[in-house]
């Protein structure tokens, strides 16, 4: 599942966030303080694999 950091614009919170929830934040704004936000304000977080 892909996983994104997100920056409010407006707040400066960041959260990071899978794949439905960056959806519902782009839908529904910053879930802290309710600004809109753009795709602009994710960035997606590399998949990190541990070694065995």
């Amino acid at each position: 599942m892909s996983r994104y950091e997100f920056t409010c614009p407006e707040c400066g919170q960041e959260i990071e966030v899978n794949e439905s929830m960056r959806e519902a934040t782009l839908t529904h704004g910053c879930p802290v303080c309710a600004a809109s936000v753009t795709p602009a304000d994710f960035v997606a977080v590399a998949e990190q694999q541990t070694e065995n």
